[in-house]
This record gives C-alpha cells, sequence and structure tokens, in this order.
C-alpha cells in the first residue's frame, strides 16, 4: 500500500533511470505503457519498506529451530513492555533458505500525528520505519521545551533542510510515527560532548517491527534476504581459502564463515579502518575464528612479487577458490529510501571502480574457482552492463546457474542474450508491488518484496 511520495530525485537522475528502465529492448518486450507502469512503481516502492524483516540465524552455533523459540521469547518481553494487543509476534523460517526467519512488518498502522514534532535526517527516518527507533544524533529538531517523557511526532526531513538546533520545520517532511523523548532538549542541542543513546523510544511507529537492539546479537543477526541469497550462491565449502573484496560492515564475511562451519580461512578487505575493526568484533561476538580481515585497498589486492608471502595483502594470483565481489554501487535498490541528493555525475561514478576491482577478482580467483559479483543498485550501467564486459573482457568467465535463484532473471538492455538473463538474478521489487497484499503468505511476499538487488556468478576456466 503507498502512503509516502515517491522517493525524491533530482530531475537528472529521475530522466536517467527512466532511460534505463524504459530502454529499447525493454519497449520492444512490454511495450511503452508496461515499462512506464513498472518504472512508476518502483519509484514509489523504494520509499516503503519491505513488508517483513529478515534476520538470519547463527544455524553454526545453535538449530534454526532453536534459534527461533529464543527470538520470539526475547521479542514477547519486548512487545509486553508496550502494549498487549502487540504482545505476540509472528516468526516463520523461509521454505527454501535453511539459516532465515522472516518477521511480518505490521502497516501502515492508523496512527494519529500530535503537535510536539520531533525532526530527524532521512536517515534516522528510513531507520524508524524498519523498526529502529530514534538515536540522539538523528535528531535535527525539537520542541523548545521538549523534556524526557514528552510524548512526540517523529517527522523525516526528506531533503537535509532543517537546520540542526531548530525547533521546528515546515519544509518537506514526512510523518513516520509517535514515540516518548527520552532526553531533554538541552542535552541534545545544548552540550560541549554529543549525546548518544536513543532520544525517542519509538511507541507508535507508522510501520510496527521489533527492534532488534540488543535481542540475541550473537544468534539473529538483521539483514536484507537478498544480503543472505549472495552468501549461498558463492557456496563456500569447508576448507576453502575465501575472499570478500568489500567487506563492510562484515554481514556477508561472517555468513561465509558460517557456511564453510568456520573450516578454512575467509580473508576479508575494506579500505577503512574502523569498518574493519567492525568486522573483528562481530567475529568474535558470533565465535568465527576463520577470518582474517585487513584494511586494504582492493583494486590493489593483487601481488606483483611472485615471492610475496600470502598472508596477507596483497596476495600472490590465484590465492582463493571462492571471491566475492559485493561491489560498492550507487545504491538506489535500497528500501526504504524517501530521498537521495545525489547527482547523476555521483550516480555514475561507480562504475569505473567496479571495474577495476573485477580485474583483481578475476586475477586472485584460481582456474575452477568461483566469482560472485553483487550490488544494491538498480541500474543498468552497475549490473548487466557490467556482466557484458566482464564476459568479453575476460574469456576465461562463465556464467552458472545460482542456487537459490528466487529473484527475477537479468534486466534486458545490455545486449546479453535470453540464456545469459536466466542465469543472473535480479531482485526487482516493483514487478510483485501490488501483488504484496497482507493476504497473500509472507514467504511468498517476501521473495519479491525486497530491496533492489543484483548477482551475478562466474566459473573461472
Amino acid at each position: 500500500m503507498s502512503i509516502f511520495p515517491r522517493i525524491s530525485l533530482k530531475p537528472e537522475v529521475t530522466d536517467y533511470l527512466r532511460s534505463v528502465f524504459l530502454n529499447e529492448e525493454v519497449l520492444a518486450a512490454v511495450g511503452h505503457q508496461e515499462a512506464e507502469c513498472r518504472f512508476q512503481k518502483l519509484l514509489t516502492c523504494l520509499s516503503h519498506p519491505p513488508s517483513y524483516t529478515c534476520v538470519r540465524a547463527s544455524t553454526h552455533l545453535a538449530p534454526l529451530e532453536e534459534i527461533r523459540h529464543k527470538l520470539g521469547e526475547e521479542l514477547k518481553k519486548q512487545m509486553c513492555s508496550s502494549s498487549a494487543e502487540e504482545a505476540s509476534v509472528q516468526i516463520l523460517p523461509h521454505p527454501q533458505i535453511p539459516d532465515v526467519l522472516l518477521l511480518p512488518v505490521v502497516g501502515p498502522r492508523p496512527v494519529e500525528q500530535l503537535s510536539s514534532e520531533v525532526v530527524v535526517g532521512a536517515q534516522c527516518g528510513s531507520a524508524v520505519l524498519r523498526g529502529a527507533h530514534v538515536f540522539v544524533p538523528g535528531i535535527v529538531a525539537s520542541p523548545k521545551y521538549m523534556k524526557a517523557g514528552d510524548v512526540v511526532s517523529v517527522l523525516s526531513d526528506l531533503d537535509g533542510r532543517c537546520t540542526r538546533g531548530a525547533t521546528s520545520f515546515q519544509g518537506n517532511r514526512v510523518f513516520v510515527g509517535n514515540g516518548v523523548a527520552q532526553i531533554d532538549r538541552s542535552a541534545i542541542f545544548c552540550t560541549d560532548e554529543p549525546a548518544k543513546g536513543i532520544g525517542v523510544r519509538m511507541v507508535e511507529p507508522l510501520y510496527q517491527s521489533p527492534s532488534f537492539d540488543g535481542v540475541l546479537p550473537n544468534m539473529a543477526f538483521l539483514q536484507n534476504l537478498p544480503s543472505v541469497i549472495v552468501g549461498h550462491v558463492l557456496g563456500p565449502r569447508p576448507g576453502e581459502r575465501i575472499l570478500d573484496m568489500c567487506a563492510a560492515p562484515g554481514g556477508k564475511t561472517c555468513h561465509i564463515a558460517a557456511l564453510m562451519r568456520d573450516q578454512g580461512e575467509v580473508v576479508a578487505l575494506d579500505r577503512v579502518r574502523n569498518k574493519i575493526d567492525r568486522i573483528r568484533q562481530n567475529a568474535q561476538m558470533l565465535h568465527l575464528r576463520s577470518i582474517k580481515a585487513y584494511c586494504f585497498n582492493s583494486t590493489r589486492a593483487v601481488s606483483s612479487d611472485p615471492t610475496q608471502g600470502a598472508e596477507g595483502p596483497p596476495f600472490p594470483p590465484e590465492s582463493f577458490d571462492r571471491v566475492l565481489l559485493d561491489a560498492p554501487c550507487s545504491g538506489l535498490g535500497q528500501r526504504p529510501s524517501m530521498s537521495c541528493t545525489w547527482s547523476l555525475k555521483e550516480i555514475c561514478s561507480y562504475q569505473p571502480l567496479q571495474r577495476n576491482l573485477f580485474h583483481a577478482a578475476v586475477r586472485l580467483l584460481r582456474k575452477g574457482g568461483v566469482l560472485v559479483y553483487s550490488t544494491c543498485t538498480v541500474t543498468l550501467a552497475e549490473n548487466e552492463e557490467q556482466i557484458a564486459w566482464a564476459l568479453e573482457t575476460f574469456p576465461c568467465l562463465t556464467l552458472q546457474p545460482q542456487e537459490p535463484h528466487i529473484g527475477a532473471e537479468g534486466m534486458l538492455g545490455a545486449g546479453l542474450s535470453p540464456e545469459q538473463l536466466r542465469l543472473l538474478q535480479r531482485f526487482s521489487p516493483e514487478l510483485s508491488w501490488d501483488q504484496t497484499g497482507t493476504a497473500a503468505p509472507l514467504p511468498c511476499r517476501a521473495d519479491g518484496d525486497t530491496i533492489g538487488f543484483f548477482i551475478a556468478k562466474f566459473l573461472k576456466d
């Protein structure tokens, strides 16, 4: 159900995306009216959250059913502290993915907007729609005399125009729910030290889903369904040496190690030091000892020195059995996202970096090894066009079937054959946007109502 405006984009970006989704191949296949309809549905569904929360269970530590039971007990305690009518939560195993649990999101709900308003940044507002409370750094404006305990409405500043510390804001904003202030206004804006912690505890969110803050941190990991599927498509096996080239924040790294039963080696690279620290912390929390994380630029991860030791980067060519290239991208598939302020130049800036990473990935992969390329965006340039380029540039690569394959096939427009498109996996929420009513069983909704995402699997001959 649509209650928010379509995602707010710069006109040049909207025009660019329209040209992508109404390219000549698509128009020839489905016609102008259907192509335009799909494009409008995409802009609408991107501003709304999926109809469920996806949890990856740490099945290397406990059976799925045990984790499901423990999670139910923890969430029941959380719900009981709010209201009796919400004191039960449905948790369903995914019928195809053995380490995934699905929790329905209830919404939009009939919540009455109040006169006392707290304004938060767009990123914070999106997090609230996925079940989060409002943390203090996300607050940009609040009532002049707000005290802890006040009931307030939370509104998301879509364009980032609200002045920090303002007492009101009438710009482009969207109501996301009501909550209780946990802190005085003066402690947010009138202190030398930046405040931390929860600023507004949401009690009447527009979309009701459990908060996972501190809930079974080593057993239940919040992760979008396509991101979990990437690990299964890669197909890691015990004893292998695997490279995660752009590993932060580490969800996929830890999943790979868990799928290997922590037997073998998973090398995680990222350019940002504090992100590497986070990966190490997650690995320790999940009792995964096979992960080795390094702060390093993956485009330079191939050693030109044949005598270079293989312990840390750079690595000799053909050092890895499998490589995951979850590439930096424009992120236009993320949901909910009510606003993107990027220019067309910024949106289109990722293709060269992705190709540089591809070159390194192919060199680091041994013959007979598997390379998986993925993004969380919807453009052709970063997805199908990259695959067409890779197949032409690297004759040693061949596309492989994916298991599981629950997304749609690849998108027309990059000159790929029907057989090649069928081997690709594109998660296209716009294709099922008007079919995701709550009457459909949750697992049926879950497979279509995802973020926008793309996966390709190659074998190196």
